[in-house]
């Protein structure tokens, strides 16, 4: 497999394995259009595929991208490849790319009762810096603020 940068034609592949991903956010056809809209913010986006022809999806990230920071707005890997290490492998390279392009931090917020996710950012580096009470619906939920320097010691 492959991280790669997303690409227009990805975009259905990317839609389906997120609305089939409860932990996703869940976007609007308009708003994953606008990941390749020229007048959007600019966004990074990052798929992990299968290198033969078909280039099957098996999990992407996209992250918001300010000039200082960047915030991981979503994240979602197939049900049959988790616990595989994927998730891990694009966020390592998505704070990587953030440290080239000059980003001293990355920011995400996670379910409170999401654990598997919680453990993968810890275990990346990224420490609890705030709290949003009910921010979640169905069910209600705080979503926990995650942050990481991406600075070099």
């Amino acid at each position: 497999m492959l991280i790669r940068s997303a690409r227009p034609e990805d975009l259905p592949q990317i839609r389906a394995l997120e609305q089939q991903t409860d932990s996703a956010a869940h976007w609007s056809q308009r708003e994953y259009d606008a990941l390749f809209a020229p007048e959007s913010p600019k966004r990074v986006t990052l798929v992990i595929a299968d290198e033969a022809p078909s280039s099957y999806i098996h999990g992407f990230v996209i992250a918001r991208c300010g000039p200082d920071e960047w915030e991981v707005e979503n994240v979602a890997v197939a049900a049959d490849q988790r616990r595989r290490g994927l998730a891990n492998a694009l966020l390592r390279k998505l704070l990587q790319e953030a440290q080239q392009a000059g980003a001293t931090s990355v920011l995400l917020e996670v379910r409170e009762r999401n654990s598997s996710a919680r453990k993968l950012y810890e275990k990346l580096g990224f420490s609890e810096i705030g709290r949003r009470k009910n921010y979640y619906r169905d069910p209600s939920e705080d979503a926990l603020l995650l942050k990481i320097s991406t600075t070099l010691p």
